[in-house]
């Protein structure tokens, strides 16, 4: 294995890293909103369940390691430059605590830099089509709606009960279904990872095409989605569990289990699907559930918005990233330089403002604080 497909292996888990700090709030922000969970218990909870969802399937990886992208046209210096495209806007995101999607950063950098490195003939129109944009509509939109119904026949049925009997029992069902949300999560986000590393080996020749993960891949992509999201993703943690809506463990339980359950039979079709748009979609239909509730849908519109500048956003710092990486060795070792300067530019802007643990309840103190999309 030379230089440069470590390089990009490492960068790849490094990205699965920010994927899983950057996306915890999808599993476990209803349930600390709710108090179903505290804070640490909550990430630790999760970053073991997404190692184990992890192992449960590579339907996914399979999607993106020979589905979304012309393995023969392409090379390890491509597959960098994206990554270092998804992993910048990740980075950019926590640090408003915006809950864009990961996944559509790690497509739009890879598309970014095929299309500069082989043209658009390299890029699969049909896949990216029906696996990644009709699922990004649609999935939020299905999650919503049942979290909106299981919200509604939740209280319904619990109407004549003592409240805070029905709060207790749905605390406890809380901790059930983010305990299947973070296993939905490694499922599905993980593979994502374990897809681009399976890539990077075909276009190195390293593996035929076509090929399923290794078992030292999944493993690898498990544990650092794993880590990441035990780190806490505090400030998007903050945004998904009180800036939408006040949750109520009814809503919560709701909005968890079909988030749950939309993410798990997507990763058995193969759909690599947004966690945090299906999640966030969960958390509006489980507000809107609950009668007299307030739901700041102006926030959900500028989610969207959020949401459709992901993928291009990405892909054109993977396009920038790629146009230098190509120039040679000197411009993959320009553009290592340029994004460990950022990161490490952002990581300080955030030490600013941090957020934590035990300050996810202080409103923050500047308007630059509080993202513009929630």
């Amino acid at each position: 294995m030379d230089t440069l497909v470590v390089l990009v292996v490492i960068t790849a888990l490094l990205f699965d890293f920010t994927n899983g700090f950057h996306d915890t709030a999808n599993a476990v922000a209803a349930s600390i909103a709710t108090g179903a969970l505290s804070p640490r218990a909550a990430v630790l909870l999760s970053g073991v369940l997404n190692l184990v969802g992890a192992l449960l399937s590579v339907q996914v990886a399979l999607t993106i390691s020979s589905g979304l992208v012309d393995e023969a046209k392409i090379t390890t210096t491509v597959i960098f430059a994206g990554l270092v495209g998804a992993i910048l806007w990740n980075l950019v995101t926590w640090l408003v605590g915006l809950p864009s999607s990961s996944s559509h950063a790690l497509f739009g950098g890879l598309i970014g830099a095929t299309w500069v490195a082989a043209g658009t003939g390299a890029i699969n129109v049909n896949t990216l089509v029906a696996k990644v944009l009709i699922p990004a509509v649609l999935a939020p939109l299905v999650a919503g709606l049942v979290a909106l119904v299981g919200t509604y026949l939740a209280y319904r049925l619990t109407e004549r009960s003592d409240p805070s009997e029905v709060g207790r029992g749905f605390k406890v069902g809380q901790v059930i279904s983010a305990s299947m949300l973070s296993l939905a999560h490694g499922t599905n986000d993980a593979q994502k990872t374990m897809g681009v590393i399976t890539l990077t080996l075909i276009t190195a020749g390293a593996l035929p095409q076509g090929s399923a993960p290794p078992l030292w891949v999944i493993l690898s992509a498990g544990l650092a989605i794993a880590l990441g999201t035990a780190f806490g993703g505090w400030r998007i943690i903050r945004t998904l569990g009180t800036r939408i809506t006040q949750i109520h463990p009814v809503q919560g339980f709701a909005a968890q289990t079909s988030s749950a359950s939309v993410i798990l039979v997507s990763s058995h079709l193969g759909f690599p699907l947004s966690t945090t748009q299906v999640c966030s979609g969960a958390i509006f239909g489980a507000g809107a559930g609950r009668r007299l509730a307030r739901v700041h849908w102006g926030v959900a519109g500028q989610m969207a918005v959020a949401w459709a500048l992901t993928l291009p956003a990405a892909a054109i710092v993977g396009a920038v990233a790629a146009q230098v990486a190509l120039i040679g060795t000197l411009g993959t070792i320009l553009v290592a330089l340029v994004a460990i300067a950022m990161a490490a530019g952002i990581y300080l802007l955030s030490r600013r403002n941090p957020v934590g643990a035990d300050t996810l309840d202080e409103v923050p103190a500047s308007p630059a604080a509080v993202p513009t999309a929630a």
